[in-house]
């Protein structure tokens, strides 16, 4: 009891006893306060380690990312040559175009243009004839 009363009605405050709600109610919030703690720790330790993870993933984008930069500007100096290469080829076979058609108009035109081309196709056919008879 937490009261006792003596015959004369005064009230006094005795200890409370060891078996008392209150300790044990105590060691119960203890165990909480510790089971928490703990759960907090290890919550913080799995965000760390997920933190770990979400970097090195990071540095791994990173790396790729920088492989793909290199790799296009390879590839775009490449495109740009073989530009290049295309409007000398397009030079080229203008000049050539124009220097043919000066010929055929030189040589009397299409028709004379056109008895020369059937008449070498016809002695190339002859000379395989011949070779393979």
């Amino acid at each position: 009891m937490m009261f006792s009363s003596n015959h004369s009605g005064d009230q006094k405050y005795s200890q409370l006893g060891a078996d008392s709600d209150s300790d044990s109610s105590g060691d119960h919030q203890d165990d909480f306060i510790q089971r928490e703690i703990r759960n907090q720790k290890m919550m913080m330790k799995q965000q760390d380690q997920g933190l770990e993870m979400l970097g090195q993933s990071a540095e791994r984008l990173s790396q790729i990312s920088m492989g793909i930069h290199e790799e296009l500007g390879h590839q775009n100096k490449m495109l740009n040559e073989m530009e290049d290469d295309l409007d000398t080829a397009d030079a080229n076979l203008n000049l050539v175009t124009a220097k043919t058609k000066q010929l055929i108009q030189q040589s009397g035109g299409k028709r004379n243009f056109a008895i020369i081309v059937v008449l070498s196709i016809v002695v190339v056919v002859l000379f395989f004839l011949i070779l393979y008879s």
